[in-house]
C-alpha cells in the first residue's frame, strides 16, 4: 500500500478521565474503524509468546501463573515501582503494538479514515503513526470526579493516575483539533467542526 493509498490516521488522546472512549464510539457510530492501544497492549501482555518471555526474564517467573496466565497483581507492582520500570515494560510492548496496528491499518486500506485511541500517544512516541491528533478536553477537577466515580478510588489515588501522564495542556498544544467534552453543546459542536474536517480529508 502506497503513502497515498493508505486511509488517512486520526488519533484520539486525552487524559484519564476525559472520555476518549466515548468519543471514539461516536466516531464508530459515523462509520470509521477504531484501534484500541490499551486494549492491543492487554491482548499481546496476555498472549503473545515474544512478550511473555522477555516480561518473564524481566520481571520474574512469577509474572505468569503455571498455567501461563498473566498475574496482574505481580506486573502492576513492577510498573508501580518506578518510572525507568514502566518504561522498561514499554519498551517490549510498545513496538508490538505498533507492529499491529500498522498491519491493522493495511486491513482497513478501503477505508478513507481510520482511527487510533491512545491515552498515551505522545509518551509512547505513537503520534509518529498517525496522520493527524484529537485532542479530549475536560477541565481538571471534572476529570477527577469522573476517575472517582468510575474506579471508586480516592481523591489521592486518582489524582496519583493523573499525574503520571503528560500535561493537559502540553497535548492541547501538539493536537490538531480539540474536542471539549465538558458539555453537550460543546461536544456537538466541536465534532460537527471534526466531521467536515474528515470529510474533507475523505474528498482529498
Amino acid at each position: 500500500m502506497t503513502q497515498s493509498q493508505r486511509p488517512h490516521r486520526l488519533a484520539v488522546t486525552g487524559g484519564i478521565g476525559s472520555g476518549k472512549s466515548h468519543i471514539c464510539r461516536m466516531l464508530a457510530d459515523q462509520g470509521l474503524p477504531i484501534f484500541y492501544c490499551d486494549d492491543e497492549a492487554k491482548r499481546l501482555i496476555r498472549h503473545d509468546a515474544e512478550i511473555r518471555r522477555r516480561l518473564t526474564a524481566l520481571i520474574g517467573p512469577d509474572v505468569y501463573d503455571q498455567d501461563g496466565r498473566l498475574v496482574k497483581p505481580v506486573l502492576a507492582a513492577w510498573i508501580c515501582g518506578s518510572k525507568a520500570q514502566a518504561a522498561q515494560v514499554d519498551a517490549i510492548v510498545h513496538p508490538r503494538v505498533a507492529e499491529v496496528f500498522n498491519a491493522w491499518v493495511a486491513a482497513h486500506s478501503e477505508s478513507a479514515v481510520v482511527v487510533m485511541e491512545c491515552a498515551l500517544l505522545y509518551e509512547s512516541g505513537f503520534d509518529r503513526l498517525v496522520d493527524e491528533v484529537v485532542a479530549v478536553a475536560v477541565p481538571e477537577d471534572l476529570r477527577l470526579q469522573r476517575v472517582i466515580d468510575r474506579d471508586g478510588v480516592t481523591p489521592e489515588k486518582a489524582r496519583a493516575w493523573m499525574a503520571l501522564q503528560m500535561p493537559e495542556t502540553e497535548k492541547l498544544r501538539r493536537a490538531d483539533y480539540v474536542v471539549r467534552n465538558d458539555a453537550d453543546a460543546h461536544l456537538q459542536a466541536d465534532l460537527a467542526l471534526l466531521y467536515k474536517k474528515l470529510s474533507l480529508t475523505q474528498q482529498a
